[in-house]
């Protein structure tokens, strides 16, 4: 009597990947960072709205957001030391509390000192400064190797609904509360920032105590490291020469543009809109997406800034200068999303805070700058050719950074999986 074989059992496959949103862990740190990008948004609104209440003086405005400018860049640099030299958690959690602070010293000074407000914002950009470097090397702690993209995607959705959702959330308040009480609730927000987030699992055993080198040193050793790899300092210059350049002329172009050439302020709103749109729609795409030459695709998406500008050289209808916005917010996405995975992988970790302190330095650091220059650059030679100049620097300066030996790839081989 014959009988029938089983079927061959299937061979099982690896079990699928964890999302990264069921983790605890990193919803902890994702929403300490909403927070913090809610309470960083905010402020500039609320200080505005100062000045539309006569609190505070179109001069006073600008002194302080310097000063809040001037504590960020300082306290970059040295939070990505601290954060390398001791816990990433620990400097999270003092700069956001410092940060924190700071909000009730802002509305203890409204419309009595503006020397008080200057101090303060120069200490709660200080916060904001030193946690920025922490958070990001927080993450890879936070986050497993194969699932950090998807981490970073979260991320930058986060940063780019806070763009939205804070000056949103603070217009809708103020119609109930005063400034000062904004200001306490932005404080509350640095609060979440800083108690909510907890340590990460994949954080490095502390190592035998050892003579510790300077910040000055240490931060030196940083640069040592991100010179090791090629693909990160042609991305770091292809980068500061975008925002400089290009988000720099169409921050001072698209006003007067919207304001001379369609003789209303609706289209700069629906640009900047569009640009945020797009930039949300490019990190959802960037958190499953593994293109082959993942460089190459990162460069190429930096490069789609240059459309803005150019939308912005000769008349044409809105709905184009709002699609180039669009594309614009995409291509950033496919650049920052795979630019932050590939620095926590290639990277060494005990110096990766210092490095993206790097980041953050130039990129932040040099955009002041080229909004310095370029206002009496469009005065002098025009708003055109300032913009043609800006747009082809976009074009170009990626694609030369993407020449650089290790750009294809971001990092000396590809990325496992890649395909």
């Amino acid at each position: 009597m014959s009988t029938t074989p089983a079927p061959a059992t299937p061979k099982a496959g690896p079990p699928p990947a964890r999302s990264v949103l069921r983790d605890t862990a990193f919803l902890r740190l994702w929403a300490g960072t909403t927070a913090s990008g809610l309470a960083t948004w905010a402020l500039p609104f609320v200080l505005g709205l100062a000045v539309l209440h006569r609190e505070l003086g179109a001069a006073g405005l600008g002194l302080v957001l310097a000063a809040r400018t001037a504590g960020f860049l300082v306290a970059v640099a040295v939070g990505g030391v601290l954060a390398d030299r001791h816990s990433r958690r620990a400097v999270v959690l003092w700069s956001a509390l410092a940060a924190a602070a700071a909000a009730p010293l802002l509305a203890l000074g409204l419309g009595r000192s503006l020397l008080v407000m200057t101090l303060a914002a120069a200490l709660a950009g200080a916060g904001q400064g030193a946690c920025r470097p922490a958070f990001q090397a927080l993450t890879a702690e936070v986050v497993a190797a194969d699932r950090r993209q998807q981490a970073n995607a979260a991320m930058t959705v986060a940063v780019r609904t806070s763009t939205l959702a804070g000056p949103t959330l603070t217009a809708l308040l103020a119609a109930f509360v005063d400034v000062g009480t904004l200001l306490l609730g932005i404080g509350l927000l640095w609060l979440v920032a800083a108690l909510l987030p907890g340590r990460g699992a994949q954080a490095a055993a502390p190592a035998a105590p050892a003579p510790r080198a300077s910040l000055r040193a240490e931060f030196v050793d940083g640069i040592r490291e991100a010179r090791r790899h090629p693909w990160f300092l042609a991305g770091l210059g292809a980068l500061t020469a975008v925002i400089a350049l290009g988000y720099s002329a169409t921050s001072v172009a698209l006003p007067l543009v919207s304001r001379d050439r369609y003789g209303t302020g609706w289209v700069m709103a629906a640009a900047m809109t569009a640009y945020t749109v797009g930039a949300l729609g490019g990190a959802l795409v960037t958190a499953r997406r593994r293109p082959r030459s993942q460089g190459w695709s990162a460069f190429a998406g930096l490069a789609c800034y240059g459309f803005a500008p150019l939308s912005l050289m000769v008349p044409v209808h809105p709905a184009v200068v709002i699609a180039a916005y669009v594309v614009a917010g995409i291509g950033i996405e496919l650049f920052n999303v795979p630019w932050f995975t590939a620095t926590q992988r290639e990277v060494a970790p005990d110096k990766l805070a210092r490095v993206s302190s790097l980041d953050f330095l130039l990129s932040y650091g040099l955009a002041p700058a080229g909004l310095a220059l370029i206002a009496p650059a469009a005065g002098t030679f025009g708003v055109a050719p300032v913009l043609a100049v800006c747009a082809a620097a976009c074009f170009l300066v990626p694609a030369a950074a993407a020449l650089v030996p290790t750009a294809r790839h971001f990092g000396r081989t590809p990325e496992p999986g890649a395909g």
